[in-house]
């Protein structure tokens, strides 16, 4: 006999916290939170688009899966698929990611509960949320819709992504996670090409940050692919804090610099067909290391390792040394920020404050004008966001 459909989850007075949507009481209000941005030190263009999301998301109202029409599959990952999506009745266009989750429902209700700090993460550098609900088996994840995709598309089509572009996305990458640290108490616990979001008015933005305790645990078995970026520590399974998040930034730039993922690095000869210059690589294995699992060849075709298994990636995370970029392509001042950041030692690596402002003096890696660059340093050319 078939299994009767369940109606969605919905949000009441009570503390089950089922779905989460803009126009309950429980919900911070637009007011509220308007008085929060003061608090951000937000350029006037940045408080004009949090303002604007916020008043378009106060007239969502309540989430229900029958409002829904699915436009196109945006991706997939870390346990879900993302589509995009109208919502019929406010007529916005979002992303909506769904969970497929086999739990008991005080698990879910648990889940859609702890995924109520998003409400609160209002940043130009974080994704705005709508709001969750779960409905027939399904966990789903209302944000906003980012007409750029992830950075990990913008690689596969670009080859690679220029060192410009890149302090840009530092910047925000930071930002964000300073944001998330400072506001609300939390890690990323994720980051990586794929949740570094951009969109046509040139904003980037985090997603897919481990705000849910219990959704982490529910979707375990699906973290595979993550794994590849955490850091040594997380790997070792001791006690890691927001540098583990720096880890995985600086591996995640370095991706993005050369065109594939960076473990193991790359020799000489495809260093030099995927730059089209001679040059020497930073380490010389005396044997060819084979490549990682589940990685295609690469934008340029040269790498034609055989895959390595995933126990031997992250033992070679843990044990091996760290990645570089490549001398002679990328500024001294690339190639430092990202050595802060890939030091295997978390004690010694980049702090959040070390990366915002240099302990010298001399400059600020990341500039303290929210705007952009122009206000204290030049350690990179980055230009403003």
């Amino acid at each position: 006999m078939p299994r009767k459909k369940p109606g969605p989850i919905q949000l009441n007075p009570t503390p089950d916290g089922s779905a989460l949507n803009g126009t309950n009481s429980t919900e911070t209000n637009l007011e509220a939170l308007q008085k929060k941005l003061e608090e951000l030190e937000l350029d006037e263009q940045q408080k004009k688009r949090l303002e604007a999301f916020l008043t378009q998301k106060q007239k969502v109202g309540e989430l229900k899966d029958d409002d829904f029409e699915k436009i196109s599959e945006l991706g997939a990952g870390n346990g879900g698929v993302v589509f995009k999506v109208s919502h019929k009745p406010s007529g916005l266009i979002m992303a909506r990611k769904l969970i497929h989750l086999e739990i008991k429902p005080a698990i879910r209700n648990q889940i859609i509960r702890e995924l109520q700090v998003l409400h609160e993460c209002n940043s130009p550098y974080i994704v705005g949320f709508y709001g969750a609900f779960y409905s027939d088996g399904e966990i789903s994840i209302c944000m906003e819709h980012m007409d750029g995709g992830s950075l990990d598309q913008v690689l596969k089509k670009a080859g690679r992504i220029t060192e410009v572009v890149l302090g840009k996305v530092s910047i925000a990458v930071i930002k964000g996670l300073a944001y998330l640290r400072e506001k609300h108490k939390i890690m990323h616990r994720d980051v990586k090409p794929s949740n570094i979001l951009v969109n046509s008015r040139g904003e980037i933005k985090l997603c897919d940050f481990g705000v849910s305790g219990q959704l982490i645990d529910s979707m375990a078995n699906s973290f595979v692919g993550t794994r590849s970026y955490m850091s040594p520590e997380r790997l070792q399974g001791t006690h890691y804090s927001v540098q583990s998040d720096f880890w995985s930034m600086g591996l995640s730039l370095v991706e993005m610099a050369i065109g594939r993922y960076p473990i193991p690095p790359p020799e000489g000869k495809e260093l030099e067909q995927i730059f089209g210059c001679p040059m020497s690589a930073e380490v010389m294995p005396s044997e060819p290391k084979p490549r990682p699992p589940g990685r295609p060849r690469g934008s340029f075709g040269v790498d034609s390792r055989p895959p390595m298994a995933i126990f031997e990636l992250l033992d070679y995370i843990v044990n091996e040394p760290p990645p570089k970029l490549p001398s002679g392509v990328f500024s001294d001042e690339f190639q430092e920020f990202v050595n802060q950041c890939l030091i295997k030692n978390p004690a010694e690596r980049a702090d959040l404050k070390q990366l915002m402002v240099s302990e010298t003096g001399r400059s600020n890696v990341i500039p303290s004008s929210p705007a952009g660059t122009q206000a204290n340093g030049r350690l990179w050319s980055w230009g403003s966001l």
